[in-house]
């Protein structure tokens, strides 16, 4: 069989279209579509269903592509890396959301790196959940963090940690509230207070809300700041409440510059998962980050 024909295979049954697997292997349309009747034929039977909207593998599409995709990726790690150095673990293409990856993620891999490492490079893409999924399915990175499990058996989802979040305010907002009444009326005590976020919806306070208080956040965001980080500034410097995971505000909130004024007894948790494509945890630098962020989560948990 044709390694080029399972290459183009590969790479639309990744991308779920004809349009983007051209795009992503320099080809035109029509030679893509090509390939993929050719490889068809040899095999007798059809990969997959054209839609109005990109394509869905077939039964047999999806069993060859996870028979055929880890072999094809470790072909071109190998092309890429060389086979001299046995000892290097190459490149590592990671990608996740910018602060949960830049906080713990980054840190806790660095011991992979580096002349006192196992000569991993890394190389790091930012973005939501929809891109990161969206990226390593199309071969575009090697593991992604997510907050979402991905659908599906192109992609493999593993438990990483659990990330606790924390409603915070500056000393002079905290001051506002009532405790006995927050106890009582729950979020309608918090209603004309300003609020920090990463998004006009308010993803985090409302899930807050939702969990602790049993309803939906009354107010708009005063300040919306699409990373995390700034958003704890923001909240230090007085702009509002915000909710932050732990390990972001833990700092902040030993040091007093911001206070929790509620904890409720059960905390909102959100799940974070390490994505691969199946199989590919057969190859050593995806294996051997994977396996280092799993040993680094079990202590920050």
């Amino acid at each position: 069989m044709d390694l080029a024909l399972l290459r183009t295979f590969v790479t639309v049954h990744r991308s779920g279209s004809f349009t983007r697997a051209a795009a992503l292997l320099g080809l035109s349309q029509p030679a893509v579509t090509s390939q993929i009747r050719t490889l068809e034929r040899q095999l007798g039977r059809p990969l997959f269903l054209r839609q109005a909207r990109g394509v869905t593998p077939t039964t047999i599409g999806d069993e060859l592509a996870h028979k055929a995709a880890p072999h094809l990726d470790a072909l071109v790690e190998i092309a890429e890396t060389g086979v001299d150095d046995e000892a290097a673990l190459g490149s590592l293409h990671l990608a996740g959301p910018p602060e949960f990856t830049a906080e713990r993620a980054l840190p806790a891999l660095t011991g992979l790196t580096g002349d006192e490492g196992q000569g991993l490079a890394l190389r790091v893409s930012f973005g939501n959940t929809d891109e990161v999924l969206e990226g390593l399915a199309a071969g575009h990175h090697d593991l992604a963090i997510s907050t979402a499990r991905p659908r599906g058996a192109l992609l493999t989802a593993t438990p990483l940690c659990d990330e606790e979040h924390v409603l915070v305010a500056a000393p002079q907002w905290a001051e506002r509230i009532d405790a006995g009444k927050l106890r009582r009326r729950g979020a309608s005590a918090l209603e004309k207070l300003p609020v920090v976020e990463v998004h006009e919806s308010l993803p985090l306070v409302s899930r807050y809300w939702a969990s602790v208080f049993d309803s939906r956040p009354a107010a708009s965001g005063t300040v919306i700041v699409p990373d995390l980080r700034a958003v704890l500034a923001c909240a230090i410097a007085g702009a509002g409440l915000a909710v932050l995971p732990r390990y972001l505000c833990a700092a902040a909130l030993e040091q007093g510059d911001v206070v929790a004024p509620h904890e409720p007894t059960v905390p909102p948790l959100r799940t974070y998962v390490l994505v691969v494509r199946t199989g590919t945890l057969a190859m050593p630098h995806v294996a051997r980050a994977h396996e280092w962020l799993l040993g680094a989560a079990a202590e920050w948990c």
